[in-house]
C-alpha cells in the first residue's frame, strides 16, 4: 500500500487547518512537510510506505528545529516567574510603601509582560511614591532597589 501524492497534499492542508484549533504554532509544520511530500511524491512516485513515513518525520521534525533555530530564537526564555525576562531595569513607581522583606506594589508607564503594576519585594523600605528599579525576578514577585 503506498500513499499517493494527492492524499499528501489532503492531509498536508488538514494539519495546517487544524493548527487554527490548536493554539500551540506546532502542527503547521507537520502539515507543511505533508505538503512537501506531495511534491517528492509527485516527482518520485515510487517511494515505499516506509520510506514515505520516514521522509515526512524527517521533514517535519527539520521544520520544527527550524523554526526554532532560525524564526524564533529565544524560545526557550522563560517569563516571569522563572528568569528575569526583559523586566530587568525597568524603572516604574512604587504605589504602596514597602518593608524590608514585605510586599508592595509597583506601577510601570506601560505593561510590563502584560501588566501595569506587580507585587514586589524590597530589602530595604521604600517610601510610597518613589520610583523603583527592577533587579530580579523572584517566583511572581519582582525585587527592586530605589532608582
Amino acid at each position: 500500500m503506498n500513499i499517493e501524492w494527492w492524499q499528501w497534499a489532503v492531509a498536508g492542508i488538514v494539519l495546517i487547518l487544524a493548527e487554527l484549533a490548536v493554539p500551540s504554532f506546532f502542527v503547521i509544520w507537520f502539515g507543511i512537510a505533508g505538503l512537501v511530500m506531495a511534491g517528492v511524491l509527485a516527482l518520485f512516485p515510487a517511494l515505499s510506505l516506509t520510506a514515505q513515513l520516514a521522509l515526512w518525520t524527517a521533514l517535519s521534525l527539520a521544520m520544527v528545529a527550524l523554526w526554532f533555530r532560525v524564526f524564533k530564537p529565544n524560545a526557550h526564555k522563560t517569563r516571569i516567574g522563572t528568569s528575569g525576562g526583559e523586566v530587568i531595569g525597568e524603572v516604574g513607581l512604587l504605589v504602596g510603601a514597602v518593608a524590608p522583606f514585605q510586599r508592595g506594589k509597583v506601577r510601570f508607564q506601560r505593561p510590563v509582560l502584560g501588566a501595569e503594576e506587580w507585587v514586589c519585594l524590597a530589602e530595604n523600605a521604600i517610601a510610597a511614591g518613589e520610583r523603583v528599579r527592577v533587579v530580579a525576578v523572584e517566583g511572581s514577585f519582582l525585587k527592586v532597589v530605589k532608582a
